[in-house]
């Protein structure tokens, strides 16, 4: 959130190969991209869904798209079409207010999404957790919270061949030469002092879980409240610590979860910064205002998510921007099929089939993100007449 490129599922994160084996999502190069055309009768509890939601959600895209260049692809596969052809169709939202559901079924065309092999996929979520704060240090309040330092470079590769387009490394600048940027461990262990420090924190296994999500809700103890969201990350490579623990033989797989992982770190403060430390990546933050607490932070689309109708895709295929009918349960059982808006990306979002549902902030928002690691479906909805895409044309379009 922010732009939250950073944001992932946290318990594909935190559980990474701790859990059942998970629906497969096939690799970019494995997978090819196809739309077939359905009605939306043919959506799962269409009829029941509320897509209030999701038609303000749209509307936040809408404004988006209103800037985008003339005849602008919209991204992916080029599937969705141009902004222009999208402009036309937020043009009539305006008057579809209180008919929402209608607005949809007359402007919009759903195709079932699948890869090459399968049309189900997994369905993750994430969401803004609380941090109790301080703008100074004292008492509890003894872990800071850093901005982005001073010396942290980011070098993008491509620049230099053609064969490393894409290709990011992070590191600063020792002597004449370019070096790692310190792991976590060592942040820890030694103060940055070319970095700010916008707060110290209460807890540090919350920043350690806030620095997953990439963003989160700063409770300062003299009772302002402001979003921390993500400005950057030391370039070291994400580890498990879910499995850090199995490997260890104090969780068990069966008993593996986003609270026992906490309740765990919180119940074993001498052991809890060793595990911590064997994730090097590391994340620095912008503290800004939260002028609603209502609206999530902004995704990667650069509009402000919308709690149970903003879901993160895979950018290799799909547009931001574009709404996406998903069709699944929560871990308890509960059906989840909502029409949501695709804009946000995530590391961990990787395939045709695959999506990260954003639920918003609070503790609700954390359960149901934490336990959510579901198969389901998933629904594109594009203007009609339906955009003129390879992958809609010739009913597959695969990628390189």
């Amino acid at each position: 959130m922010h732009s939250v490129k950073h944001l992932v599922p946290i318990l594909a994160l935190l559980l990474a190969g701790c859990l059942a084996p998970a629906p497969k999502v096939l690799s970019q190069k494995e997978s090819s991209l196809r739309l077939t055309a359905v009605g939306f009768a043919d959506l799962p509890g269409w009829q029941q869904a509320d897509v209030k939601p999701a038609f303000a959600a749209f509307l936040k895209s809408c404004e988006k798209k209103a800037s985008a260049p003339q005849n602008a692809d919209m991204g992916g596969m080029g599937y969705a079409g141009t902004a222009d052809e999208w402009r036309e169709a937020c043009a009539m939202a305006a008057g579809w207010q209180d008919q929402e559901k209608l607005f949809f079924e007359q402007v919009l065309t759903p195709f079932r999404a699948g890869n090459g092999s399968a049309d189900e996929g997994l369905f993750t979520g994430y969401y803004e957790p609380d941090i109790a704060v301080s703008h100074t240090r004292h008492g509890p309040y003894q872990t800071p919270i850093y901005g982005l330092p001073g010396d942290l470079l980011t070098v993008d590769l491509g620049a230099f061949r053609e064969e490393w387009k894409g290709k990011r490394i992070v590191g600063r600048i020792a002597g004449k030469k370019l070096v790692p940027y310190a792991t976590r461990a060592e942040i820890a262990k030694n103060t940055l002092s070319d970095a700010p420090v916008l707060f110290y924190a209460a807890d540090p296994v919350m920043l350690f879980f806030l620095q997953i999500q990439g963003s989160g809700r700063a409770h300062s103890d003299d009772g302002q409240i402001s979003r921390l969201v993500y400005a950057g990350q030391n370039g070291h490579a994400y580890t498990a610590i879910g499995q850090v623990l199995i490997e260890r033989g104090v969780l068990t797989k069966e008993h593996m979860s986003l609270g026992s992982i906490r309740d765990w770190l919180r119940i074993h403060p001498d052991e809890a910064d060793g595990v911590m430390n064997a994730d090097e990546s590391y994340v620095f933050f912008k503290n800004e205002p939260l002028a609603d607490p209502a609206i999530g932070a902004k995704g990667s689309e650069g509009v402000p998510l919308t709690a149970g109708a903003s879901i993160a895709v895979d950018t290799h295929y799909h547009a931001l921007g574009v709404p996406f009918f998903v069709a699944t349960h929560l871990a308890d059982g509960t059906p989840f099929n909502r029409l949501t808006v695709a804009q946000d990306t995530g590391g961990a979002i990787r395939g045709v089939v695959r999506a990260d549902i954003y639920f918003g902030a609070g503790e609700r928002a954390e359960a149901e993100a934490g336990a959510m690691k579901q198969p389901g479906s998933l629904y594109v909805l594009l203007p009609k007449p339906p955009a003129k895409p390879s992958a809609a044309k010739n009913e597959e379009a695969k990628r390189p």
